[in-house]
């Protein structure tokens, strides 16, 4: 049977998880009467956690927002969601991250049980997640202070250092904020520009909020944006391909990043730039499915190339093994 102090603790964490819960409701997801309830209510109390009873027809528990926090209470399951969410936060490309991450899970592994400390400390010591690896890294300051425009769509001002080390100042909307390709992204409305445009936080050089508000267009997706403007980039040559499959195929076997993917008669057309052409060509030979190159020409004979060294290496067998490919 759980002790009284058990109980107490299960009354923070399902405050915690909910929010607000009814008395009779909070009772009976502990397994106790009003009474006994009303006195874990105020040992919660005694300990200085607020907790605030809301009269009426409509009434609840909840815990006062923002007098003190409390005590945290996890479950097994949500440390392990926390534990796989600082090893995504290692390789996100944030300066302070590395040395925060690690204070932090050593915190949440020294208040763990033995037996989930080992799992947590083994899921950390041996999973890798597959992000790319940034280039410079972002300020924390500069994702903490846009994600918080972009909540309250106010404006900042911004001091910006292009690729090429031109320094500009301008007004910026930021509508959202994105990881792609190993760096950080805010995407926008730049009243420089006069359009949505898109900013790397590490060629931010300051910010500070404007007294202007703003508006999102509906439904906007800022990776989505971010995506269709790096496939769009000018590049040397224009690529035009149809994919004899639907669109759900043809995105899942390629990336967002290649190019615009257009609903087609006989299939996807895919519209690229691209500069390099045998690049392009092996990411074709991924496929699952047949596909027809429409322009340029000389894509086509980039596919006859690759395809001729596919061939190449299925033919060639390594010395001593029989039938063992080098491809």
């Amino acid at each position: 049977m759980p002790s009284p102090t058990t109980r107490v603790l299960a009354v923070l964490e399902l405050l915690q998880a909910r929010g607000a819960l009814s008395g009779p409701e909070l009772a009976e997801r502990i397994g106790v009467d009003a009474r006994t309830l009303r006195r874990y209510i105020r040992k919660l109390e005694d300990l200085g956690i607020p907790v605030v009873a809301e009269r009426g027809r409509y009434g609840a528990y909840r815990l006062m927002p923002g007098f003190k926090l409390p005590p945290m209470v996890f479950t097994d399951d949500e440390a392990l969601a926390l534990s796989v969410g600082l090893l995504a936060a290692r390789g996100l490309g944030l300066a302070e991250a590395a040395p925060a991450t690690e204070s932090a899970r050593a915190k949440l592994e020294r208040v763990m049980p033995a037996p989930l400390q080992r799992r947590v400390r083994a899921l950390g010591e041996t999973v890798q997640l597959d992000i790319a690896r940034p280039g410079a890294p972002a300020s924390r300051e500069a994702l903490l202070t846009l994600s918080a425009a972009a909540h309250a769509r106010q404006s900042v001002h911004m001091d910006y250092r292009s690729a090429r080390g031109e320094a500009t100042a301008r007004a910026f909307d930021p509508y959202g904020l994105a990881w792609r390709g190993g760096h950080w992204y805010a995407v926008g409305h730049c009243h420089l520009r006069g359009g949505l445009r898109s900013f790397r936080l590490d060629r931010i050089a300051s910010l500070r909020p404007l007294p202007a508000s703003f508006g999102v267009p509906e439904d906007f997706d800022a990776v989505r944006h971010l995506a269709l403007g790096l496939a769009s980039l000018p590049r040397a040559l224009a690529v035009r391909v149809l994919l004899h499959t639907d669109l759900a195929t043809a995105r899942e076997a390629l990336f967002d990043a290649i190019g615009l993917f257009q609903p087609h008669p006989g299939g996807v057309l895919l519209h690229s730039q691209v500069d390099d052409l045998a690049w392009y060509a092996r990411q074709l030979a991924r496929l699952p499915c047949a596909f027809t190159v429409l322009e340029p020409p000389a894509l086509r004979d980039a596919v006859r190339e690759h395809a001729r060294a596919l061939l190449r290496c299925a033919q060639n067998h390594a010395p001593g093994h029989g039938e063992l490919l080098s491809i």
